[in-house]
């Protein structure tokens, strides 16, 4: 590649996210408001979880841990929910979820192509894609072992007894 033909992929890709930015501004209110899980935040949860956890779960346990974190994430302050409704917008826009992540579509993506983008967030160059994967990854791993029924995959036993009450 040319350097020529290299200035001019990157600008144009550095357009093609302010557009995009653009776009979701227009689409999503600026106000902090309480996080609300729609169906697509489902898809890309449903994705995710068996990425992150090694596990394909049954529907009832994947919907169960995708409403725990939904739960978890109507736990955080409103200014820490609006980024992540903000991340969540992002990696469900067509355009940008398929330059930020290269997944054509959620419901689609093979567990290899979430693998592949989970893995290039967690080791990327840049730290705000680092911390995305970081928060991505505790919400949903909090999630998903916040259920007793998942912990003897890790090889926990639950509390210990002279804690309880």
């Amino acid at each position: 590649m040319q350097r020529r033909s290299f200035l001019k992929a990157g600008l144009l890709g550095g357009l093609a996210l302010v557009a995009g930015g653009a776009v979701y501004r227009q689409l999503r209110p600026a106000t902090a408001q309480r996080f609300a899980l729609d169906d697509q935040g489902r898809a890309m949860l449903a994705a995710l979880i068996p990425a992150m956890t090694g596990v394909t779960p049954d529907a009832p346990a994947l919907a169960a841990a995708i409403d725990r974190v939904s739960a978890a994430i109507g736990g955080l302050p409103l200014r820490v929910q609006k980024e992540i409704s903000d991340l969540f917008g992002l990696l469900n826009m067509a355009p940008t979820r398929r330059l930020l992540a290269g997944v054509p579509a959620w419901p689609e993506a093979t567990p290899a192509e979430v693998a592949a983008f989970l893995q290039s967030w967690r080791t990327h160059r840049t730290d705000m894609l680092q911390t995305a994967y970081h928060g991505l990854h505790d919400l949903v791993l909090g999630g998903w072992y916040a259920e007793p029924s998942a912990w003897a995959a890790i090889g926990y036993a639950g509390p210990m007894k002279e804690l309880g009450a």
